[in-house]
């Protein structure tokens, strides 16, 4: 075998060998043994793999080099052995690797920006609020032309956070152009910890009413929620946006909805082959006093955030609204390995407090449309797992978490998808601020309206007067946003997001409908904690 090829393959042999010894210590720990039958098969099966793998390196019609090796390994064999098993038991790379547990973390060291690849140019979406990059004043938009003296004009975006990262107190010299302004501009950073916050809105979308969005669950998100909920703390009602959140760590999504429940209210219970079952539990009573809670959830609300979602409504301590949920029910343990890899492999199925398993099925499905078309979801409610929450209400299993109100994700037009394609929007901002700056009481009238039309126009973006009336408020929310995100922070953009969204807007209208739920919660957790009296026995 070429050598080139020989560390690819010598490397999945170990992998497929460590998984074989994996098998066989879980086997053990559920009280079987593993014969020597099973140990030859698990030799014959590498055997046929490594001639397999011989045939395609010695005949393929192109040399198969160390990369092309490595692909066919990483991107290859590897993920779809695991595919097999279920869509989320998976093979990170070094590179995939690196980038989970820099996500787990919540925390990087750079300079705090976030960029994109637009054409052949890797230009600034935003600078993190208080990192190097936002106080040095480099604004959305800005073109990232030299990283210490070495061009980035055939940079992609991937290359360019790579030279912009790097340990904490190190210098960088980064030349950006801007638009408006007459000759490059030159910003000396000294590189940071760079805190990647997993509620990244949390304010009083109206008197009273706090809003928290939480983007996902890593090492630090309990301590954030609970940072949010003492920053609005008191509150009449409370909005907790769960809406694309695809999950994270159990271990914060049991905090989370500590947060809400009462001391020994189970949150989530995990049952699988090799270990002990668990079961998680609230450990104090919530510390941020009662108020009616509205969970707001989407088809892209998956895992960790079914937790907690599935946690307040089997207690009726929320209202779910918005869409059924993802319907992941099942749970990884990362395993580290060699070259800098790790294996993300199921171990476990979670229940709700009321059993509920809510895994969508996957048998027969397509990695793709379990993905991106929601394959495998129920049709109807007619065979799904039936339980009651704590007061009775029916909820079902088997297809992620059905809301108790249902509010659709609004269906965009063809002009939406239009400019939200071109980036007209952030590049009308853009335009708009290179020679001005807006009051934080600014709001878009018909001269600035009239100004993103003519833009459009300069762009050839075409658009005709009634689409744009027709989605005029939506038009005018997206302008407003990316010019408060460009002119005070990324922050003040999500808020004018927040405020204008419908399916916020109606979860602030049923929040008396969450407070009925939670004096029904009340009344149930009382009677159950109050002493039972005997039965009178009638004379005879």
């Amino acid at each position: 075998m070429n050598p080139r090829s020989s560390r690819s393959i010598l490397y999945l042999v170990a992998f497929l060998t460590a998984c074989g010894l994996l098998g066989s210590l879980v086997s053990r720990h559920a009280g079987a043994q593993q014969s020597g039958a099973d140990a030859s098969t698990l030799h014959n099966s590498l055997q046929q793999f490594t001639d397999a793998y011989s045939i395609v390196e010695q005949n393929y019609a192109e040399p198969l080099d160390t990369k092309r090796a490595d692909t066919a390994i990483y991107d290859g064999a590897i993920p779809d052995m695991l595919h097999v098993l279920d869509p989320h038991s998976n093979f990170f790379d070094p590179k995939a690797f690196a980038q989970m547990r820099e996500d787990e973390h919540g925390k990087y060291y750079g300079v705090g920006m976030q960029i994109m690849q637009q054409g052949d140019k890797v230009v600034v979406v935003a600078p993190f609020e208080g990192t190097p990059s936002y106080k040095a004043g480099i604004r959305p938009g800005d073109v990232i032309l030299d990283i210490n003296g070495k061009s980035a004009a055939k940079m992609n975006s991937s290359d360019v956070a790579n030279k912009l990262k790097g340990p904490k107190g190190t210098p960088v010299e980064v030349t950006m152009g801007r638009e408006g302004a007459p000759k490059p501009l030159e910003f000396h950073l000294i590189r940071d910890e760079i805190p990647r916050n997993s509620v990244d809105l949390a304010f009083f979308i109206h008197p009273g009413i706090g809003y928290i969005h939480i983007t996902n669950f890593q090492e630090t998100t309990g301590r954030e929620v609970a940072d949010a909920l003492q920053k609005l703390s008191p509150m009449q009602g409370l909005i907790l946006d769960l809406r694309g959140n695809p999950g994270g760590l159990l271990s914060e999504a049991v905090s989370v909805a500590g947060d809400f429940l009462q001391k020994g209210q189970i949150i989530v219970s995990q049952k699988g082959r090799a270990f002990p079952d668990q079961v998680y539990r609230a450990q104090h009573n919530s510390h941020f006093g009662s108020f009616p809670i509205v969970v707001l959830v989407n088809r892209g609300t998956a895992s960790a955030a079914e937790i907690v979602s599935g946690a307040l409504q089997d207690h009726d301590r929320a209202l779910i609204a918005g869409e059924t949920t993802f319907g992941k029910g099942l749970v990884q343990t990362v395993y580290p390995l060699s070259e800098n890899t790790g294996l993300a492999l199921t171990t476990y199925h979670y229940y709700t407090p009321s059993g509920r398993l809510i895994q969508r099925n996957y048998n027969g499905v397509s990695l793709y449309d379990y993905y991106y078309n929601h394959a495998g979801a129920p049709k109807s409610d007619a065979n799904r797992e039936v339980k009651l929450t704590d007061s009775g209400r029916t909820v079902y299993g088997g297809g992620g978490i059905s809301p108790d109100v249902k509010i659709d994700t609004p269906k965009p037009t063809p002009l939406q998808d239009s400019l939200l394609q071109h980036m007209a929007f952030f590049n009308f901002a853009k335009s708009y601020l290179a020679n001005r700056t807006i009051p934080r009481d600014f709001q878009v009238n018909d001269a600035v309206l009239k100004s993103f039309e003519l833009f459009l126009t300069q762009q050839k973006i075409s658009y005709t007067d009634q689409e744009i009336a027709a989605v005029r408020d939506w038009v005018n929310m997206s302008i407003q946003s990316e010019l408060f995100t460009s002119q005070f922070g990324q922050e003040e953009g999500l808020k004018v997001r927040a405020a204008w969204d419908p399916m916020i807007n109606k979860a602030i209208a049923i929040l008396p409908q969450a407070l009925a739920l939670e004096n029904a919660a009340k009344k149930t957790l009382a009677l159950k904690s109050s002493p039972q009296q005997p039965t009178p026995i009638a004379a005879q």
